[in-house]
């Protein structure tokens, strides 16, 4: 009789530990839930309007791959990108933002991190190179005065010009 209790104790265990996280997990499923692919998969369109976008060189090694996130920027289609980027935007910039969305849609989940921060601060530490990559609006660049830092030997500077309706 202990035997058939301890038996009936560790078969509930078991179920409580192992089989209500796989029902969570099919209900989520059958209610209709994006997953991962499907939610990647939504490509936002382009904002209008005129954009740069500022690549730091120094972090880019092979002439190559510097080659084919130009093209990315440049709104070009792509067949491949191995590594994953953080894009810098100034928080005031609503165009810039959106413009960074869209380009963070139109990679896999999670390949393009965007750091909303202070235009002033995230300039500052582009001057000393602390970036990777950063989109800004032209109204933002001409806000800013990014001359310094388009004129920087280091920075590869792709613009953007969209539809202005």
């Amino acid at each position: 009789m202990k035997i058939m209790k301890h038996i009936i104790i560790v078969c509930v265990c078991l179920f409580v530990i192992l089989g209500i996280p796989f029902l969570h997990l099919y209900s989520a499923r059958t209610e209709g839930d994006a997953d991962a692919v499907t939610g990647a998969s939504v490509i936002l369109d382009q904002p209008s309007g005129s954009y740069y976008i500022f690549i730091n060189n120094t972090r880019r090694k092979d002439a190559e791959t510097l080659k084919i996130w130009k093209q990315f920027f440049e709104g070009k289609e792509i067949s491949y990108v191995f590594e994953d980027i953080v894009c810098h935007v100034a928080a005031s910039d609503r165009a810039g933002l959106e413009m960074a969305a869209s380009f963070q849609s139109r990679l896999p989940e999670n390949q393009m991190q965007v750091v909303e921060e202070d235009g002033t601060l995230m300039l500052s530490k582009a001057e000393y190179g602390n970036y990777d990559i950063i989109i800004m609006s032209k109204e933002a660049c001409d806000m800013y005065h990014t001359d310094k830092l388009s004129s920087r030997t280091d920075c590869t500077l792709c613009r953007m010009t969209g539809d202005t309706e």
